[in-house]
């Protein structure tokens, strides 16, 4: 499983720099300022949290994967509909796609919390 967790902080890291890119890039001209920075803030907390899984896959090689595997995919789950929703949100310019984003913030702090519920009571 830590190999998986690892791919997947990587794959996550490569989607944020590229959406990064192309939002320093690409969007710049043709979207307001304001939803460019919203676009930025989903590709900020996608590499954050691909950082997150990378760290995951590392600490789950040292054999604590219960809590762990918990952790990764709410940290995942969490990027998708966090930085998904506010992406979506930037592209089309609903503002209703930013009411799902705080339920994917919840699911990165869940994460999170579990994360470290891991590495607590590992041994």
């Amino acid at each position: 499983m830590d190999r998986f967790w690892l791919a997947l902080g990587a794959c996550n890291a490569l989607v944020a720099v590229a959406a990064g890119a192309f939002g320093a890039h690409g969007l710049r001209a043709r979207v307001s300022e304001d939803l460019l920075v919203v676009f930025e803030t989903g590709a900020r907390y996608q590499m954050y949290h691909a950082l997150g899984l990378l760290a995951l896959g590392l600490f789950v090689r040292g054999g604590a994967p219960g809590l762990a595997t918990a952790a990764g995919w709410a940290m995942f789950g969490g990027i998708v509909v966090f930085s998904g929703s506010l992406y979506v949100l930037a592209l089309s310019g609903i503002r209703g796609f930013g009411a799902v984003t705080p339920i994917g913030g919840v699911a990165l702090l869940v994460g999170w919390g579990l994360f470290a519920a891991a590495a607590i009571t590992s041994r």
